[in-house]
């Protein structure tokens, strides 16, 4: 069998900051291009709900470990983010979208993701304020995707903190220098 790049990505999505609702979680999810293989690890995931006791912090200490090959650079894995928060009826509604891209040098890397959600007409926040729920994305792409993006009036969120560590094998071999 041929050799390929590899990249291991072992960490936490720690937990999120500066939200205005409590009772938070995580859903998450990697998405890399058509080049890369997952080997080892689980692609999505939702972390616990966690409402903040003292601060704003809420901690969730979700783990993530991803091994993945590839052939080439292009695709790097991006981490993709939604904050949703839970009332007292167990309803939810989104608090934020967020993506940041899996560093590319090895080691240790602590990420603040800022996060922001779509606000709506005045209608829709004005519902929201009172019952819940608003508007969300009807495609992820947009997300990351300035070009969609620019049209949207939308709030920021608070920001989740990720510790990722990175191993990198057979790079050299590509000619990228570890």
């Amino acid at each position: 069998m041929e050799s390929m790049a590899e990249v291991h990505v072992i960490g936490q999505i720690v937990g999120a900051t500066g939200f205005s609702e409590s009772s938070l979680f995580c859903k998450w999810g990697v998405h890399t291009g058509a080049a890369w293989k997952l080997l080892s690890g689980i692609r999505e995931g939702q972390t616990q709900v966690d409402t903040p006791q003292i601060g704003d912090m809420a901690y969730w200490s979700h783990p993530i470990d991803l091994h993945f090959a590839t052939k080439g650079l292009q695709g790097w894995p991006r981490l993709h983010l939604q904050v949703w928060s839970q009332d007292s009826f167990g309803r939810c509604q989104l608090a934020g979208y967020g993506f940041c891209h899996v560093p590319s040098s090895p080691g240790t890397h602590q990420l603040d993701c800022p996060t922001w959600r779509p606000l709506g007409s005045w209608r829709e926040q004005l519902a929201r304020a009172f019952v819940g729920g608003g508007p969300q994305l009807l495609h992820g792409d947009a997300i990351y995707s300035g070009a969609d993006r620019y049209r949207l009036h939308t709030a920021a969120g608070g920001t989740v903190h990720l510790d990722l560590g990175l191993l990198l094998r057979h790079f050299d071999r590509y000619g990228v220098e570890c």
